[in-house]
């Protein structure tokens, strides 16, 4: 391990850091070109990610004291296997800070986290652009899901739908 990653300290989010929480969020918006759709709030955050009804958890990477990475995940469901598993919405780690293996710590506490928890996978998706993540992850043995298609329904399709 790369000697700053050993000095990586991975803590839990709690609600006092939901600003730092958004502002890594805006931050990979902004790195996936897609700031026209982050919508998220300081409020929203800490209804859903901190109120009784919880539905994700953080992790905050600092390092010399200065948050330098999150992932923010949660528990899905592998019917097949018949056992939980945790999704990663999203791993970031600031631009100026790649390189020194705190995505790699991360992942390894995430993975660490779906050990003690019995779940039978970690799963993620990438955009299929982003070469230096795509190349990151399989470096650590990670395999592309190719032969699934993600679909999605939001706004107004979704709603609609609803109804």
């Amino acid at each position: 391990m790369k000697a700053e990653a050993e000095d990586l300290v991975i803590k839990e989010a709690t609600i006092d850091d939901t600003e730092i929480i958004l502002s890594f969020i805006q931050k990979l918006a902004e790195y996936e070109k897609l700031t026209d759709e982050c919508i998220a709030t300081v409020d929203d955050l800490k209804r859903t990610l901190f109120s009784e009804e919880r539905y994700a958890n953080v992790l905050i990477g600092y390092y010399k004291e200065r948050a330098v990475c999150f992932a923010l995940y949660f528990f899905n469901y592998s019917t097949f296997l018949a056992k939980p598993g945790i999704y990663l919405e999203d791993l970031f780690v600031l631009i100026e800070e790649r390189g020194k293996g705190f995505g790699k710590k991360m992942l390894k506490r995430l993975a660490s986290i779906a050990v003690e928890k019995g779940c039978g996978r970690v799963e993620w998706a990438v955009l299929d652009w982003n070469e230096p993540a795509i190349n990151f992850y399989t470096s650590l043995g990670a395999k592309p899901m190719n032969e699934w298609t993600t679909f999605r329904l939001t706004g107004e399709n979704f709603s609609d739908f609803a109804k």
